[in-house]
């Protein structure tokens, strides 16, 4: 019995171990549930993208400087998948300059309202269906009911692509 009548039963507060092997836990959940979000319905969607038989010839160390200062490879973490955007036509193109292998096609914003940014992004792969590389094209200020001709810089060798999917993303004004 205690002092007021009533016997006080053991509460015991959780020891250090405890705590810690609770917090592990709470970070592993949480970590596994922002693993399982990449893939979701931010995810931007691909379409895939032939190469094709193509005769050409690689660019000469001067042409891969030209074409690397001009290929753009740095995404943009503000761009979301937006339903107004929309890959029109896209192709594998192969031009006969500094440019070398390219992704070209057009955009469109079937929607009211101002896209801010929109950017275009290629994924490029070998044979055997692994990834050489990302790039990207952008542009700002894509109204409503506007088509944008895009043109991606790939900087592999022609040899080495066998295809690629391409994606448009964008900021809403």
């Amino acid at each position: 019995m205690s002092r007021r009548g009533f016997e006080s039963s053991r509460c015991e507060r959780p020891g250090r171990r405890r705590v810690l092997a609770g917090v592990g836990t709470a970070v592993a959940t949480l970590a596994i549930a922002g693993c399982n979000a990449v893939g979701g319905d931010d995810s931007p969607a691909y379409e895939d993208g032939e190469v094709g038989a193509v005769d050409g010839e690689d660019r000469t160390p001067e042409e891969t400087v030209a074409a690397a200062a001009l290929a753009e490879t740095e995404i943009n973490e503000s761009v979301t998948p937006l339903d107004s955007l929309s890959i029109e036509a896209h192709e594998f193109v192969l031009e006969d300059d500094f440019r070398g292998p390219t992704v070209q096609g057009t955009v469109e914003n079937a929607g009211d309202g101002r896209i801010q940014l929109v950017e275009v992004r290629v994924r490029t792969y070998d044979g055997n269906g692994e990834q050489l590389g990302r790039y990207l094209a952008t542009t700002g200020d894509l109204d409503g009911g506007v088509a944008w001709a895009f043109e991606v810089i790939l900087l592999e060798s022609v040899e080495d692509l066998e295809g690629y999917d391409v994606t448009v993303l964008g900021t809403p004004t």
